[in-house]
């Protein structure tokens, strides 16, 4: 890229931020407010868990509200422009890595992010809306990526592990790597994991940092059922939730759907053997799983699934007239899914029928195709 295109990149960027942050950020990004009291609160080793925060209680790990806690010594509408800056640049650096990763594509990387940014619009808005922390995340899984795409193991392991920090699920990395024998990335991430579940002892010393690593646990499990049949949340709970009610057959159907998710994914690496750049359909396949497999799936968090998304629209013109068509149908359903093109009435019966984890489950069978015929 030349230093003009970089230049005007770097404008787009400051230009997204400002805009993003005026119309939204001042009255909205209540999940980061979340954040910025929880940081608040370590700055200070206050206890992070409390019943008394209702419906928005702190569900991150310790060491996350340690990192985000010099965010607290600035003002709250300084400390939202500040978080949307750095969402709208992680948003770039996720999309733009994606597409540049992909092996092979017909496309253009400018017609392959335009196509993929249009595919996931709507759960980019939402976590800027929101001010989530799941770009943050996906920006550092596919900075692991690119690192390890170019022979850069520790650095790729490291990054795996420091996105620990943001998100648990980012522990799933370190038996992947073991299974791929990427020793030194492996290695890397486990360090990496050790040293963010040790941070919040530089504050609440080691009996403290048990208590609230604890407490973190509590809260996300007993949060976790009542959320289930909420609209946004889209787990694979939240589906057999949402169709027969939470009890012993939602929990059975759960548990045999996602056995079948880790046998996929046992198959995608049993048949990584002669495929160019492999880790791209494997860690795009996990990114997408994290949210169908968590109890705490909120639809949101399906832009994790960029790296895969955007591997089987630079694979569509390849794949079998079938797989094609359930590609394409499942995505533009997922795209076009808005409430203000659907309406109160439908898109509330939409989410109801769980028709999103419906279609991101056929992605990922769309995905273990194009492993099984070791296209990608």
């Amino acid at each position: 890229m030349s230093q003009l295109g970089k230049l005007a990149g770097v404008t787009a960027l400051v230009l997204a931020s400002a805009v993003l942050f005026a119309t939204v950020a001042q009255r909205k990004m209540r999940d980061f407010e979340v954040y910025w009291a929880a940081g608040a609160r370590a700055a200070v080793a206050e206890p992070l868990y409390r019943a008394t925060d209702g419906h928005y209680r702190f569900k991150y790990l310790p060491a996350f509200a340690v990192a985000v806690s010099p965010l607290s010594r600035v003002t709250l509408p300084a400390a939202k422009a500040i978080w949307i800056a750095l969402s709208v640049f992680c948003l770039a650096a996720l999309v733009w890595v994606s597409v540049s990763i992909v092996p092979e594509s017909s496309l253009s990387r400018r017609a392959l992010a335009a196509l993929t940014v249009a595919a996931m619009a709507k759960f980019y808005a939402h976590e800027l809306v929101l001010g989530q922390a799941n770009l943050l995340f996906g920006a550092l899984c596919v900075a692991a990526l690119g690192a390890l795409l170019r022979g850069r193991d520790a650095a790729g392991g490291a990054a795996f592990g420091a996105a620990i920090l943001v998100k648990p699920y980012a522990v799933a990395f370190v038996p992947y790597l073991l299974a791929v024998r990427r020793w030194r990335a492996a290695a890397a991430a486990a360090l990496a994991g050790v040293a963010v579940a040790a941070l919040p002892v530089v504050v609440y010393g080691v009996s403290g940092t048990i208590a609230l690593t604890r407490a973190w646990w509590q809260t996300a499990s007993e949060t976790s059922v009542p959320l289930l049949t909420n609209a946004d949340s889209i787990s694979v709970f939240a589906m057999y939730a949402k169709w027969i009610g939470w009890g012993t057959a939602a929990a059975t159907l759960s548990a045999a759907t996602i056995g079948v998710l880790a046998a996929a994914c046992v198959v995608a690496l049993a048949r990584r053997g002669g495929v160019r750049s492999p880790e791209v359909l494997e860690v795009g396949m996990a990114l997408t799983l994290i949210p169908l497999v968590t109890p705490q799936g909120w639809d949101y968090a399906l832009l994790l699934s960029t790296p895969l998304v955007a591997l089987l629209i630079a694979q569509a013109a390849r794949l079998p007239r079938g797989e094609r068509a359930v590609f394409i149908v499942a995505l533009l359903a997922v795209a076009l899914s808005l409430y203000d093109v659907m309406g109160r009435a439908a898109y509330a019966r939409f989410m109801s029928l769980a028709i999103i984890t419906v279609c991101y489950l056929a992605i990922l069978a769309v995905a273990v195709r194009v492993r099984l015929r070791r296209a990608a």
